[in-house]
């Protein structure tokens, strides 16, 4: 096995971790130079209600965080409207804002809370958007994700993903007494909920298309198996638990079936699709070299993969029909591996070899196969696609500790969500 290779592939065990794990921070490290300046003016609510959960603060992080849009200062806010009737647009014109968003929070009763906003043109004076929700305390959190998501598919035509989740592993403790934790977190790192814990390694979770269940695979009893758990209901079942190698589940489409990477008699790692359930085994590749790390169309009609049949780790493409033959899409560089589809398939991204340094890259599958490298750390692995494109997350390494981090699909932006405590490792971003 070539042993950079075999290095990436047990990336689960390379991480040196601190003692607990704390709730992540989002940090900016590069936006866009043309950013939009937006003002969230602080939402009107009842009087007395100052421990009420504050939406606009939260639509204003999304939305400064996105690194496409520049949030105005509440010290910077002349006045503070709660209603279009209410903004005098030549003032926060000459404050140099292009969009406004003012609401309401009012209590419906006991728990219950009647969220309005809209969106403004500061411009043209003309009102973009107007929408209302109905939430109870803890809902005004997600809500605000909303409001931030329909403003920023307004005003850029996008689709927000601010109101989706994200998973990953996170490792504390040191050796010999490490814990493995499986969580599931708001796009934002907030809400953290443990799925699954233990004392031995957790790796590759991947959300069904649905976004009810993960599968991922577990080292408990020291043997790796693949598992499928009910995020709603928390039961778990053993899905994959062949003899040797068991790793990387995919689901298709349809969500009834995973693209596994499993080892034969001989140690050989080759690509097979198990229908979940007849749990009836399909053979997709078979080759000398390791094939891993599947990826499914989606159409589900074929599987992008790593394999270093060529010498080294390449990105190729396969039918699951029987007969088919592999192709080779990646030839830049000696090192590619970790495919991942943009929901739209216009994009791979994956991981690649530069300066000595492990990076995220994006090749266009529309044009001439353009190859663009995203990111410049040492060791950025396990890319994610947004379900709206325009992000991809990736683990990485920040002051010798393991963080996780964002990109634009252009490269223009980029994040950083940190833990005070904790290793982090292998995102993967849920479905709409």
């Amino acid at each position: 096995m070539n042993r950079r290779f075999s290095c990436l592939l047990a990336i689960g065990f390379i991480f040196f971790c601190s003692r607990t794990w704390a709730a992540l921070v989002v940090e900016i490290t590069k936006g866009q130079a043309d950013a939009i300046p937006i003002a969230i003016v602080p939402f009107g609510t009842p009087e007395g209600s100052g421990a009420l959960f504050d939406v606009a603060q939260l639509v204003s992080g999304d939305l400064a965080r996105s690194g496409r849009f520049k949030a105005t200062d509440r010290k910077d806010m002349i006045e503070q409207p709660h209603s279009g009737a209410a903004i005098s647009f030549d003032d926060w014109r000459r404050l140099n804002n292009d969009y406004m968003v003012v609401g309401q929070v009012q209590p419906l009763g006991q728990d219950r809370f009647n969220l309005t906003f809209e969106l403004y043109n500061v411009l043209t004076h003309q009102r973009l958007l107007g929408y209302q929700f109905s939430a109870n305390k803890p809902g005004l959190r997600l809500a605000g994700h909303q409001v931030a998501d329909m403003v920023f598919e307004k005003i850029l035509g996008i689709r927000g993903a601010f109101a989706t989740r994200i998973a990953y592993i996170s490792v504390l403790g040191s050796l010999p007494h490490k814990d493995y934790q499986l969580i599931v977190a708001d796009a934002d790192g907030e809400n953290p909920h443990v799925v699954m814990q233990s004392n031995e390694p957790l790796m590759s979770p991947a959300w069904s298309p649905d976004g009810q269940s993960l599968a991922y695979v577990s080292f408990e009893g020291r043997v790796p198996s693949v598992f499928v758990q009910a995020l709603k209901t928390g039961e778990r079942r053993r899905v994959s638990a062949q003899a040797g190698v068991n790793q990387a589940p995919a689901w298709s489409p349809d969500g009834t079936k995973l693209a596994l990477t499993l080892s034969t008699r001989d140690g050989n790692l080759d690509i097979y699709v198990l229908e979940l359930a007849s749990h009836a085994l399909t053979r997709i590749t078979d080759d000398p070299g390791i094939d891993t790390e599947p990826q499914w169309s989606k159409d589900g009609q074929s599987l992008y993969f790593t394999s270093d049949r060529a010498g080294g780790p390449q990105i190729y493409r396969v039918g699951t029909q029987k007969g088919d033959k592999p192709r080779r899409l990646t030839f830049q560089g000696s090192y590619n591996a970790r495919p991942r589809l943009s929901p739209d398939e216009s994009q791979l991204s994956f991981v690649t070899q530069e300066d000595g340094g492990y990076r995220i890259a994006t090749m266009d599958l529309r044009g001439r196969g353009d190859v663009q490298v995203l990111t410049k750390g040492h060791f950025d692995v396990s890319p994610s696609y947004a379900p709206n494109g325009a992000e991809i997350i990736y683990a990485s390494r920040d002051r010798g500790r393991g963080v996780l981090a964002l990109v634009s699909a252009d490269g223009r932006v980029q994040e950083r969500l940190v833990s005070s405590e904790g290793e982090l490792q292998e995102p993967a971003w849920a479905p709409f």
